[in-house]
């Protein structure tokens, strides 16, 4: 049991720290607790170890782009510019929101409980919670899993490809056992969203979700509700997730076939 004063070294382990700690966002007492936590536990250090190193993949083949020169039109210079031309428009609009914000808050004064302002939500999370809300819609209908079947693969992948407003390829899931059904389009964060699905010789379903996204989280990010797992992750401007009823391990290799897959086809 821990209480106020218990060591952080002492607090539990759990799979946002581990994230963190992927991510490289721990240091001091809890980055020492994570690192005992895994000598500890071998099965999970091995699992640490493989995303740590996937994600030292996916960023290096971003560093390119993070090399380029900046835009003419995000240059400081340009866009105090930009700035001191909007100032004059803006100071009005100013001066009314403070007048409704000092209202807002006097009456908030007097309630009896203020409620928290939500948490930003993740790209990678919005994504797979995307990916999750249509596998959950669409996996479990029996007459029409897809909206087009795979006979007609190629008008399937050119369609959704110029929705998208990039080239999408059907990975070749075969070795993993899935074969392709078809997909169809959704609608998708500001935009539209493409869905792919499989399905293998016991009839068990994944889909592959892909939409437009902002962010530059390079590294997969796991999510499980349910008996449904998914890895999503962002490359190029553009959310991808793999979800099945799976579990982390059987999962990761697949999403990394499909990352794969899409690779360079932008």
């Amino acid at each position: 049991m821990t209480g106020p004063n218990t060591p952080m070294s002492e607090y539990p382990i759990g799979e946002d720290e581990l994230q963190a700690f992927i991510d490289e966002r721990l240091d001091g007492e809890r980055r020492a607790a994570v690192e005992a936590h895994l000598a500890a536990r071998p099965d999970v250090a091995e699992r640490i170890a493989l995303e740590r190193r996937q994600r030292a993949i996916l960023r290096g083949r971003l560093d390119a782009k993070f090399a380029e020169p900046i835009p003419g039109r995000l240059r400081i210079a340009n866009l105090r510019a930009v700035q001191r031309t909007s100032w004059v428009r803006s100071w009005t609009a100013a001066a009314a929101s403070v007048i409704i914000f000092v209202a807002g808050a006097t009456a908030g004064w007097f309630a009896n409980e203020i409620a928290p302002a939500p948490l930003p939500v993740a790209p990678t999370a919005s994504v797979a919670q995307g990916a999750h809300a249509a596998y959950r819609t669409f996996v479990v209908e029996v007459a029409h899993p897809v909206e087009v079947g795979v006979q007609q693969e190629a008008h399937l992948l050119q369609w959704l490809s110029k929705r998208l407003g990039r080239k999408l390829a059907a990975p070749d899931l075969s070795g993993f056992g899935y074969r392709l059904m078809g997909g169809r389009l959704l609608p998708g964060g500001n935009g539209a969203a493409a869905q792919l699905m499989y399905d293998d010789a016991s009839g068990r379903r994944l889909t592959i979700y892909v939409r437009a996204a902002d962010g530059t989280e390079t590294a997969f990010r796991f999510q499980k509700e349910g008996e449904a797992s998914t890895f999503a992750w962002i490359d190029q401007g553009f959310g991808f997730a793999v979800t099945a009823t799976a579990s982390r391990e059987e999962l990761l290799p697949i999403a990394e076939a499909v990352y794969r897959g899409f690779e360079g086809k932008s």
